[in-house]
């Protein structure tokens, strides 16, 4: 606690959910010291900032952005904004990468994040202090770096700490059997920045989510010949020039083949995995007890915070959501946990609320890999929090507009981002398509 008896707050990542927590704490200054943020890069922005290099930086520290050079949002504008700070209207509504970076640094500068911000630090060690009169009885030490030189390693002290280190930077690559007698080239769409060093090759894309299928069509414009290969059901919509269907690869043989689940074979050019990522705080003390096996970070009570330490708050793990919003809702409901608006529950029952959410998932038979992946549950959750921490929370039309717009991207893939949303007040919005038709919303 600071000598003005205000809690003090470490953020860990000045991406977008690091700089909405920041932005929130920042908003109560009676009740919380300004924040720390740790940044490891130069900029703001994480996994928006586009960097034409892949590997490592010229420190050796790894690139951490997996934002490809034409990558446009498959998400409206209009509900991935923060609620508190819209886009430009001047913006079509699906908008390329460079501008939600300039977004992000216009949010950073106008709620005056940057100078709390300590740019190219690492965050080496997260460790929980026992303390006498210290936010239910905790401290944390953060240990930090540059990163290179951990001999000049110093360690502050926080009533609390918010993780806000993303996820999408440590590739997933399944485990295939016979994948090192692949011949051709192996890689992951962390690494993929643009499509014409592909021009005219066979690639097997390996997974149908959001990128996968991006991926796919940019590749399909410049004449390569794609297998998208997934397990999902086969879509259904038109796909673009060039690509076809398969089933999940399940093993590659002695010569090299890629072997599909059905039995067929292909042998491209490049193997390209679009298969996610995985979680990692490689800083955070053993201590904590905190766990990641197959996909599923836990124990996080409300998918935040480990019941024996809940002054640490693991923001933004849930899958399949609307970001922006997301952390706007979370980073609102810590302060609340924080400044004791919402009493926490003991221990016990937060255990306990745990197991019930993840028994009754299991039993509508969703796999652990999928637990985090809360999709159309996300706008009951982000009810829920703001019901729990009295504050305001999301306008109507979000849901709606945003669940629509996973409607109209299931049925025509190639087209729906030259939709354009009109938002025309707290419940309502229209869409007209790219040749400025009005479209009829999709859902009852």
């Amino acid at each position: 606690m600071s000598r003005l008896g205000k809690l003090r707050v470490a953020v860990i990542g000045a991406g977008a959910a690091g700089l909405c927590a920041a932005r929130h704490l920042l908003s109560r200054p009676e009740t919380f010291a300004a924040p720390v943020v740790y940044e490891l890069t130069k900029h703001v922005g994480g996994t928006w900032v586009y960097e034409e290099k892949v590997g490592c930086y010229d420190n050796g520290l790894p690139i951490q952005s997996s934002m490809y050079r034409d990558l446009r949002t498959n998400i409206p504008k209009e509900v991935m904004s923060f609620p508190d700070f819209p886009f430009e209207e001047r913006l079509p509504s699906f908008v390329h990468h460079t501008e939600v970076r300039k977004y992000l640094d216009n949010y950073c500068n106008h709620f005056g994040v940057r100078d709390h911000i300590k740019f190219e630090t690492m965050v080496d060690h997260v460790k929980p202090v026992k303390m006498k009169g210290g936010w239910n009885g905790m401290a944390w030490d953060v240990t930090t770096s540059d990163g290179i030189d951990h001999s000049k390693a110093t360690t502050d002290r926080f009533d609390a700490v918010l993780v806000c280190n993303g996820h999408f930077f440590d590739p997933y690559i399944p485990a295939i059997s016979g994948l090192g007698k692949f011949t051709g080239t192996l890689m992951h769409s962390h690494d993929y920045r643009s499509a014409e060093p592909f021009t005219g090759k066979s690639v097997v894309v390996l997974g149908a989510g959001l990128s996968g299928l991006d991926i796919a069509m940019e590749l399909s414009n410049i004449n390569a010949q794609v297998i998208l290969s997934h397990g999902q059901r086969p879509l259904a919509c038109p796909l673009p020039r060039g690509v076809q269907q398969a089933p999940p690869v399940t093993k590659v043989l002695d010569d090299g083949t890629l072997e599909f689940r059905d039995g067929t074979k292909a042998n491209p050019d490049v193997f390209l995995f679009c298969t996610g990522y995985n979680f990692t705080f490689p800083f955070l003390d053993k201590q904590v007890g905190l766990k990641v096996r197959d996909h599923l970070v836990f124990p996080l009570y409300k998918f935040l915070m480990p019941p024996a330490y809940p002054s640490l708050f693991i923001v933004g793990v849930c899958r399949a959501i609307c970001p922006f919003p997301h952390f706007h809702i979370q980073s609102q409901f810590i302060l609340s946990v924080l400044d004791g608006t919402f009493a926490l529950p003991s221990r016990e029952e937060m255990e306990k609320d745990i197991e019930r959410d993840t028994a009754s998932r299991r039993a509508q038979g969703v796999a652990t890999r999928h637990i985090l992946k809360i999709d159309s549950e996300q706008w009951a959750y982000n009810d829920e929090l703001a019901r729990l921490g009295g504050f305001q929370p999301l306008p109507r039309y979000w849901h709606s507009l945003y669940e629509s717009n996973k409607v109209f991207r299931a049925r025509d893939m190639l087209n729906y981002k030259n939709y354009n949303y009109t938002v025309l007040s707290e419940t309502d919005w229209k869409v007209q398509d790219g040749q400025g038709q009005m479209l009829q919303n999709p859902l009852p």
